[in-house]
């Protein structure tokens, strides 16, 4: 199995909104959904920061970039809408299970 983790500051006053976003059964979600390989979305909140973390689930690195190297257009849109809702997101990394 494979994880990439992403870490959000949300804008204060949006975090509803961000979590239906990101959540297991928001339109990220749904949106990977659609690929062969994906697996799962984790929604973390860190409850004394606020900052969260997603972290998406697929069968393999080559699931993910797969999906990464077909993006539709609904890609950019998901992610237009996430930035209004953040001041800041980072890429932590790409991870294997190793215990599966």
């Amino acid at each position: 199995m494979f994880v990439t983790v992403w870490e959000y500051e949300v804008r204060p006053g949006a975090e509803a909104a961000f979590e239906a976003l990101y959540g297991a059964s928001g339109p990220w979600a749904r949106l990977f959904a659609e690929y062969p390989g994906y697996l799962r979305t984790e929604l973390l909140r860190d409850a004394r920061t606020g900052r969260y973390l997603t972290l998406d689930h697929w069968r393999s690195a080559q699931d993910y970039t797969a999906f990464h190297g077909q993006l539709p257009p609904r890609y950019s849109e998901l992610d237009a809408q996430g930035d209004a809702l953040t001041l800041a997101e980072r890429h932590v990394g790409e991870f294997d299970v190793t215990d599966t």
